[in-house]
């Protein structure tokens, strides 16, 4: 279960502020996979790297009663000047699991090879992408969250990751941000529409959807 108690987030622009959500009282329970939706700019992505613990917010607390995921695919969170293989190390140890097992894991499931042992600044973007994917995977979450990215590299890497994915998400939920309703209908139930500052949670995700879609329509008027 995830619990937003009066949280507030606004960032500064020219001639005021935007806002994000204004004292969001919101409960996302567990066994109900979320899609957040939104316009560009909407704070689809601000809202999700809050539920991380990325970001925090200007009021109120998230109480998180379940493990969270950072966003799959998400590297930002690896240093730099340390192998893969340290960053995986590293996360096994804030994660509390097994670093041994940890390792083995990534370094059968993110194909990097003797890169693995090498410091992440020298990686692509790809290959920073499969080491984080490879974590996410790794780690058993009992929310996995999710901008934009379920699977990165070639077809046949990402129907590799799409299978794991598929397979966490059988004992997991997931918070997904998506443009796409077709991707958001194969893995969500329920839905959050965030516009204006408002976000508006919906049981049944269709019920979102058309929230979202009416919203559109009026922006086009």
């Amino acid at each position: 279960m995830i619990r937003f108690e009066n949280v507030s987030k606004s960032f500064p622009i020219r001639g005021g502020h935007r806002v994000i959500v204004d004292r969001l009282n919101l409960t996302i329970p567990r066994g109900r996979s979320v899609g957040l939706i939104g316009r560009n700019g909407a704070g689809k992505t601000t809202l999700l790297r809050m539920i991380s613990g990325s970001l925090d917010p200007d009021r109120g607390r998230i109480v998180r009663h379940a493990r969270i995921s950072w966003p799959l695919g998400f590297a930002g969170g690896f240093h730099g000047a340390l192998t893969g293989a340290q960053n995986v190390r590293f996360a096994a140890r804030i994660y509390g699991v097994d670093t041994d097992a940890l390792l083995a894991y990534v370094e059968e499931f993110a194909e990097l090879g003797p890169f693995l042992h090498e410091p992440v600044a020298t990686y692509s973007s790809g290959m920073r992408a499969r080491l984080a994917f490879g974590v996410s995977m790794g780690v058993h979450f009992d929310f996995y969250l999710v901008d934009e990215v379920t699977a990165v590299g070639d077809e046949i890497f990402k129907r590799k990751c799409e299978a794991v994915f598929n397979d966490r998400l059988v004992e997991s939920d997931v918070i997904m941000v998506s443009h796409s309703m077709a991707t958001l209908r194969t893995y969500c139930q329920s839905g959050i529409v965030l516009e204006n500052g408002v976000a508006t949670y919906c049981e049944d995700l269709e019920e979102a959807i058309e929230i979202h879609m009416r919203n559109m329509r009026t922006l086009d008027d």
